[in-house]
């Protein structure tokens, strides 16, 4: 078994899978206790740059941290995580931390998501030799949408244009925040 915290049970792919205890908004994912290692998805709003958008307080991030570090497991995030500063975590690259946990990044395109959506798992109990097979790498997506202005087609811009929006501020809350099911699945074998 594996306990999938902070999920939406409802929508995402978690509460159907075989093996799976899917802790929802409707249970209190903070109240987990064991026995099983953990894949946890909590709120990132409060530890990211969108935390001037965000109402909720960052409370369970630390939670899953200590819950990940003391029943195994991993933790997802998107990359450049605060959460990471404000825990001690080893960023990707360093060595373990006294827990033995360590984080890699990845890549959620690479499992069918929409967005490139950067992405750190500061993984517990499954040494880097041990992860399971990964995808293959995908292209990046582009960064951003045009306007709808039209732009000066003899100007040529290498940064982003004025007024263009990034692919994850164009898609819906629920495409931006939901688990694509191959990198659920990926993480519940990894954990």
């Amino acid at each position: 078994m594996i306990a999938a915290l902070y999920i939406d049970a409802k929508r995402g792919p978690y509460a159907a899978m075989p093996g799976v205890d899917a802790w929802g908004i409707e249970r209190d994912a903070t109240q987990y206790a064991g026995p099983w290692p953990v894949v946890a998805h909590p709120p990132c709003g409060h530890w990211g740059r969108y935390a001037h958008k965000c109402h909720d307080d960052g409370h369970t991030g630390p939670i899953a941290v200590r819950q990940v570090r003391q029943f195994g497991g991993v933790l997802e995030h998107p990359r450049d995580s605060k959460l990471w500063r404000e825990c001690g975590l080893p960023l990707p690259g360093w060595l373990p931390d006294e827990f033995g946990g360590y984080t890699i990044e990845v890549f959620q395109r690479d499992w069918g998501h929409r967005a490139d959506k950067p992405t750190w798992l500061y993984i517990v109990g499954c040494d880097r030799e041990s992860l399971p097979p990964m995808p293959a790498p995908q292209p990046p997506r582009q960064a951003w949408t045009p306007s709808r202005r039209v732009l000066d087609p003899n100007r040529l811009e290498s940064s982003r244009p004025r007024g263009a929006r990034g692919i994850v501020e164009c898609m819906s809350k629920n495409q931006r925040h939901l688990t694509p099911e191959g990198f659920a699945a990926w993480l519940v074998e990894l954990a």
